[in-house]
């Protein structure tokens, strides 16, 4: 819990988005320039000097961050995005994730939302049937969220993200829940999965206080290892998320998991998590459960359901493959947060 005390700030106009259950706000106005030539530049500028993803330096941003994600205006499980210039003319737009810890490198079901937003905001042209193309610059690189449309209204989105490495397929970690072999993929953040079951639990919400200190645990204990290190850009190591999953029965064939997605400093999220679902695809790849074009059905703790494949091409084990995860996003209201003059909880706590 903790407090910031800081003077009248300009309005800040957002809109909410949730994807699968998981909240997603875009901030369209109000925010402090932002440095960088690049969104990864932009990124690291604003972690600052001996900063980090989950304890960025104090910053103007950031104050903006603390004031949207705490309460009263936000919550510990709130996360969403600052519009940024994109890094060229090929892509509509960039953005900066964040959540209650700092800022992360990538966010599926954040991309699934800013494409919805785009296409319904008007910024991206769409045809009234069909599917619009939305390209989006994150600190990971250049995504693709595929608009679905029908009769004028936007029906799903499907994220198509950068490719997918696996750099351990059975690493053995000793928990306090004992010695369990865990699957670490890169998928424009890095994930560790491990079966819950290997660790005595279930995909439950009553289990959730037992689910979330275990991933912490396994965060924590991966923290410098070699398999979370990127091979390409050390921006993108460390282990952001751990996927805990159980297997479900397979429905017409089709290959069926739960999961809950423990990310940044005990987060939870609510959704299948994107990112994460393209890690578990990457490793099912790698371990040979799912072939190209397969689909796997990937449910969350609270039981909304996103769908993902791997395109034809790559090698997980090597380069990386392409996954695309489909799901839907749905607005949930428009805002304009004020922090007035002698507010005593300043951009507000966290419990």
């Amino acid at each position: 819990m903790g407090t910031r005390t800081v003077d009248l700030l300009d309005t800040v106009d957002a809109v909410d988005y949730h994807t699968a259950g998981e909240p997603f706000r875009i901030v369209l106005g109000g925010l402090p320039p932002i440095p960088g030539d690049s969104v990864a530049e932009r990124r690291a500028i604003v972690l600052g000097a001996g900063g980090s993803a989950t304890a960025p330096r104090p910053g103007a941003l950031d104050t903006v961050r603390q004031l949207l994600v705490r309460e009263p205006r936000g919550h510990a499980g709130m996360y969403g995005g600052f519009l940024v210039p994109p890094d060229d003319d090929e892509a509509h737009l960039g953005v900066l994730f964040w959540h209650k810890d700092g800022y992360s490198t990538a966010c599926g079901h954040g991309t699934i939302a800013l494409g919805a937003w785009a296409v319904d905001s008007g910024l991206v042209k769409a045809p009234a049937d069909g599917t619009a193309r939305v390209r989006i610059d994150v600190p990971s690189g250049r995504v693709t969220a595929l608009v679905h449309r029908a009769g004028g209204r936007t029906t799903g989105v499907t994220f198509r993200n950068v490719p997918s490495r696996v750099s351990a397929l059975k690493l053995p970690l000793t928990t306090s829940r004992g010695v369990v072999e865990v699957a670490v993929a890169h998928s424009g953040a890095c994930y560790a999965s491990v079966p819950a079951a290997a660790l005595g639990l279930a995909v439950e919400p009553a289990q959730l206080p037992e689910l979330t200190a275990v991933g912490r645990e396994i965060r924590e204990l991966l923290a410098g290892t070699e398999a979370v290190v990127h091979p390409e850009d050390a921006r993108l190591s460390g282990v952001y998320g751990v996927v805990l999953y159980d297997e479900l029965p397979s429905a017409d064939g089709v290959l069926s998991q739960r999961n809950v997605t423990v990310f940044a400093d005990g987060q939870i999220d609510r959704s299948p998590c994107g990112s994460g679902t393209s890690a578990r695809l990457a490793v099912l790849a790698a371990e040979g459960r799912l072939a190209p074009g397969e689909e796997l059905r990937h449910e969350s703790i609270i039981g909304t359901v996103f769908t993902g494949r791997v395109l034809a091409g790559g090698d997980p084990l090597a380069e990386g493959v392409v996954t695309e995860v489909s799901g839907t996003a749905h607005r949930t209201g428009e805002h304009r947060f004020v922090l007035e003059s002698g507010d005593g909880l300043g951009t507000g706590f966290l419990l």
